[in-house]
């Protein structure tokens, strides 16, 4: 293969910051270059082996996290609630369709995020456009719009920070099922989603007793005391990734080790770009966001690239039409895919598809519209007897007010009591919940209809 982890830097690009001080950038490279990989390809291997059980309708994947991780965010106390949500819907989907779920943050590296235009405009000031901390800085002035190379420096530390403090509450304690009680956060408790989330998890705790007194006890039994969550981010900065990616010493194979599944936008996808280039080498999961514009035969054209060997588990095609568009233009895609014979994971992406701005300025997604979409999106793999792979959501473990709707009835003028996203809007913690418990239901519907998948 005619692949280097730098031949990226031979084709067009899209969405890549300018940095004025070229050898600055070198050097940071150079630097990144030496640090130690944040995972490791057996990681990586794994993650793809639980992606092929997806593949072939034997798991579910839940994928989610925020829009865009900051610098000024950072606190062990918000990667903990994170992991105590994901933990929670995780149990709910795989209460419901009876299968594993495999877990995926958006986390420990999603600072990079792509923008409609290289320029933003306040009051007659045009500055570059705030493109993730791992860039540049979201504050309005000439001097924090500057893109600084050394900023990739501290997104690797906060990533190494946060792999660390993942991997301990992982294996630590915090996923014990004995503990499934203390995962609902204070603020959730008195919402109907915990009240039936407490339901779930009595029921699982008089399960546990009866396994532990016929001698299956979390001792014997690291499964019900221990899990995997995989991290996440798109592929989009390719000068960090490029420093991040290693040979493995046991198969001399490439891997970005900057997460263990990396996904390209929908702005950066062109077969022919640099993006593209990159990851066709690296040995990771690649997600591919599939949006409106996208033709089956451009889908199968990038599928072609990035997997020329159909290997289950190494594609995950991320649909993101919008509620209106959902059952119209996403079956066109899943027809050419399947007619192909090609192996991928489906997944689909409701939020951004569905964002829409406020008069007072807000962007925003209803709660309503987000289930449409992944409504729609079950409805066209039941009517194609195919398997409705997994779900990607932007959501955060906060009580946050940037999506409206759900139960809590967060209306327009509730937006500005705790809107605090550096970049698109997230669902709480709440509503998270509140769709885990919905899309459980349709998940059951769906293996009730077509057992074979």
């Amino acid at each position: 293969m005619d692949w280097t982890k730098n031949s990226w830097r031979n084709k067009p690009i899209k969405q890549q910051p300018v940095y004025e001080d070229q050898e600055k950038l070198k050097q940071v490279e150079k630097e990144l270059s030496k640090y130690p990989p944040l995972v490791f390809a057996g990681e990586v291997r794994s993650l793809k082996k639980d992606l092929a059980k997806v593949c072939e309708g034997k798991a579910f994947l839940l994928q989610g996290g925020d829009c865009a991780e900051s610098f000024a965010e950072f606190d062990a106390n918000n990667i903990r609630d994170m992991f105590k949500v994901m933990m929670q819907m995780a149990v709910v989907l795989t209460f419901a369709g009876g299968l594993p779920v495999v877990k995926i943050g958006r986390i420990a590296g999603q600072f990079a995020k792509p923008r409609s235009s290289d320029y933003e405009e306040k009051n007659g000031v045009k500055l570059p456009s705030y493109r993730g901390d791992i860039i540049n800085s979201i504050e309005f002035t000439p001097e924090a719009r500057k893109a600084d190379p050394e900023r990739m420096l501290k997104a690797y530390n906060q990533s190494a920070a946060t792999m660390n403090l993942l991997r301990a509450f992982a294996r630590g304690g915090l996923a014990d099922l004995r503990k499934i009680h203390k995962w609902t956060l204070d603020f959730v408790k008195e919402s109907p989603q915990a009240h039936k989330f407490e339901e779930l998890a009595d029921r699982i705790t008089e399960s546990l007793k009866f396994m532990e007194a016929v001698g299956i006890n979390p001792e014997n039994t690291p499964k019900l005391r221990e899990t995997t969550l995989y991290t996440s981010h798109e592929a989009l900065l390719l000068n960090y990734e490029e420093a991040l990616t290693r040979q493995d010493s046991l198969t001399e194979e490439w891997y970005d080790c900057s997460a263990h599944m990396l996904w390209i936008g929908d702005r950066t996808r062109d077969p022919n770009e640099a993006h593209v280039e990159f990851l066709r080498g690296v040995k990771n999961p690649v997600g591919v966001k599939a949006g409106p514009t996208m033709t089956p035969e451009g889908l199968l054209e990038i599928i072609e690239k990035l997997n020329p060997e159909n290997e289950p588990g190494r594609i995950n095609i991320i649909v993101r039409m919008g509620a209106d568009k959902i059952e119209n233009e996403f079956p066109k895609l899943l027809k050419a895919v399947k007619d192909a014979g090609k192996n991928v994971v489906w997944s689909i992406d409701p939020m951004h598809g569905n964002t829409v701005k406020t008069p007072n300025g807000y962007k925003t997604r209803d709660f309503n519209e987000v289930l449409r979409e992944v409504k729609g999106y079950f409805k066209v793999h039941e009517e194609m007897g195919t398997f409705p792979g997994g779900v990607h959501l932007e959501m955060t473990g906060r009580e946050v007010t940037e999506c409206v709707g759900g139960s809590q009835e967060i209306k327009e003028c509730d937006l500005e009591r705790c809107y605090e996203t550096h970049c698109d809007p997230r669902l709480n913690a709440t509503q998270a919940l509140e769709l885990s418990f919905l899309i459980a239901d349709l998940l059951k519907q769906a293996i009730n209809k077509n057992p074979q998948i």
